[in-house]
């Protein structure tokens, strides 16, 4: 799979995790279009706050670009 579909949270234009401009960018729509479903997705009941909170977690971060540093852990 490409790096323009895979499903990653940027390292850009995120407003809290990245989830929703992840999800966005994955499907070819604006971020902020994802972010506003998912506001109103949470007035419906159902576990939305939950699944991004789950995608938060599993969801990896977007490769740097040009090497630099590795994290310590």
């Amino acid at each position: 799979m490409s790096n323009s579909t895979s499903l990653v949270r940027p390292a850009h234009g995120r407003m809290i995790a990245g989830v929703c401009a992840g999800l966005a960018h994955r499907f070819g729509i604006s971020p902020h279009t994802m972010r506003v479903v998912f506001l109103v997705s949470c007035l419906l009941p159902g576990p939305q706050f939950l699944v991004y909170l789950a995608l938060w977690v599993l969801l990896p971060n977007e490769k740097k670009q040009g090497g630099g540093a590795h994290p310590a852990w």
